[in-house]
């Protein structure tokens, strides 16, 4: 698949390999990167100073130098490229990371430091790696989530362990993470074997998944798990309610299962609990699992057990699960939406679902997406 000199994003994390080019290119950071949001904006969650809904997007501030962001329940939390880190929407259970539980409806730094690099947002909780490998955690903590070794909640950043080697990130109610050695770890929830060790225990710090150092890139989604490794193959595990793992059947798994025996895979996504997505190296794009709003992007609302393919084309390249919607960027950096859109969350001025790929707008230059009940990018 083809590389901008922009990166690649992977559930709101820049992909390494991708920046390092980057780097080395004189692109990087991105000059001119605008943080923008739309969809239901209640708790102030799009960041435009407001608690008014948008169905187009509408842009945060004046600043130009965001480079990552990720949405939680009612929340957004974004790096600058100066390494500092910002939150906004809902306070409630601490999620945003400023030491309350209020509201805000405008970026508010967390704390002072400069060296925040990657983040994931879960549903009322944050997990964020620093650019010392180290991980620290805040917001909702009911079930362990934060890695914390206990179950109280935190309305600033905490430390998870003192290891310095973690490499990847993604939380739900459940996180999982990778270290540089390619082994990777997993806590919190476990109704459904999500954190696939063969059990529905819940753990409050990290443990590791088998003894594989082939992990690549994760992603915690509600109740189940995705996750690709180094040979390009994908697995799953977790929840199956709706053939969300993509085995072809629905049930239940507490171990990872790898989904068909395809070793193309790209990037990971999903959402809503329920559904996932996944780009292969060729740049095609497939989906399965619950279907209700369209968010599959297949043209019907039929739930799939298996990967099914979105259509023909070969040049998509970022991918992110909202609730029960879908955004995507192609390769030429323009952005498409599909599936629910009840608050305008798919950015296309109106409120009506699509079943298929939508372009939002007519302008390129998206570099970073979120989504979870609304939706934020950033774009130069």
């Amino acid at each position: 698949m083809p590389v901008t000199t922009t990166g690649v994003q992977y559930s709101g994390i820049w992909n390494l390999s991708s920046q390092a080019s980057a780097k080395a290119l004189g692109t990087w950071p991105v000059p001119n990167a605008y943080q923008w949001g739309w969809g239901g904006n209640n708790y102030g969650q799009l960041g435009d100073g407001t608690t008014t809904n948008r169905s187009s997007p509408v842009q945060v501030g004046a600043l130009t130098t965001w480079l990552n962001t990720a949405c939680g329940s009612y929340f957004t939390t974004s790096i600058k490229t100066d390494g500092t880190i910002w939150s906004w929407g809902r306070g409630a259970t601490e999620r945003l990371g400023l030491g309350n539980t209020t509201d805000y409806s405008s970026p508010k730094q967390i704390g002072a430091l400069t060296n925040w690099l990657r983040l994931s947002c879960g549903y009322a909780n944050v997990l964020s790696i620093k650019t010392d490998g180290v991980l620290w955690a805040w917001g909702r903590n009911n079930f362990g989530q934060l890695g914390l070794g206990n179950t109280t909640n935190y309305s600033s950043p905490k430390q998870v362990g003192a290891l310095t080697a973690w490499s990847s990130i993604s939380t739900s109610n459940f996180t999982m993470a990778t270290k540089t050695d390619g082994t990777l770890w997993i806590w919190g929830y476990n109704n459904y074997g999500q954190l696939g060790l063969g059990n529905i225990t819940y753990y409050s710090s990290p443990k590791q998944v088998g003894a594989l150092t082939t992990w690549s890139k994760v992603k915690a989604v509600d109740n189940f798990a995705l996750a690709i490794k180094t040979d390009g193959t994908l697995w799953a595990w977790g929840d199956n309610t709706y053939g969300q793992i993509g085995d072809g059947t629905t049930t239940a798994r507490s171990s990872p299962v790898q989904v068909g025996a395809l070793t193309a895979w790209y990037n990971i996504a999903g959402g809503g609990g329920a559904f996932s997505l996944a780009t292969k190296t060729d740049g095609t794009l497939w989906s399965w699992g619950r279907n209700q709003s369209g968010q599959l992007g297949l043209g019907d609302i039929t739930s799939r057990s298996s990967p099914v393919q979105v259509g023909a084309l070969t040049t998509w390249l970022n991918i992110a699960g909202g609730n029960a919607h879908t955004l995507a960027i192609k390769t030429d950096s323009a952005l498409w939406s599909w599936g629910q859109n009840n608050q305008g969350q798919l950015g296309l001025g109106n409120t009506t679902n699509y079943s298929s790929p939508k372009q939002v707008g007519g302008l390129s230059g998206w570099l970073n997406i979120a989504a979870n009940y609304f939706s934020a990018a950033i774009k130069s």
